[in-house]
């Protein structure tokens, strides 16, 4: 399995942060650049224990779906999410808001695996560990912006 952490300042509420990580909108509007948008997603609109939502995007100029579970929200200062069906052989992100002199400090610790074995392996070591580094810290901008007064 790969991993990797990113950690970022934002200077806003734990609270706000949280409940900003868990907006479907920026989400969508985060990851725009990837064309994604929300295929099948939460009754009410927002993300709680237990909601999955499905996401159609393009990467690498390929089509993917990935659907994932939200679970063990403790708000306002973590929750997880887990692919239950989607290209990856496992994939796992764990969201941690912690209070900050400046804010609040963001940890996002991601942990795959691209499917293919060994191929699969060489694919995270040599690329895809830093492209979802990128993706991750792109949206973490993007929450970091809505925040801003």
């Amino acid at each position: 399995m790969a991993e990797f952490v990113l950690e970022r300042v934002i200077s806003a509420a734990p609270a706000a942060v949280f409940a900003a990580s868990l907006d479907p909108e920026l989400h969508v509007e985060s990851m725009a650049r990837y064309g994604e948008t929300m295929v099948k997603g939460p009754a009410g609109g927002s993300f709680t224990e237990g909601s999955t939502v499905t996401w159609r995007a393009r990467h690498f100029g390929i089509p993917f779906h990935l659907t994932i579970v939200i679970f063990d929200i403790d708000e306002p200062h973590r929750f997880c999410d887990r692919q239950i069906k989607g290209p990856f052989g496992a994939f796992h992100h764990e969201h941690v808001f912690l209070e900050h002199p400046d804010g609040t400090l963001m940890r996002d610790t991601i942990t795959f695996r691209s499917p293919f074995g060994p191929i699969g392996a060489l694919v995270d070591r040599l690329f895809m560990r830093e492209y979802l580094r990128r993706l991750i810290a792109e949206r973490n901008e993007v929450i970091a912006v809505s925040l801003q007064p």
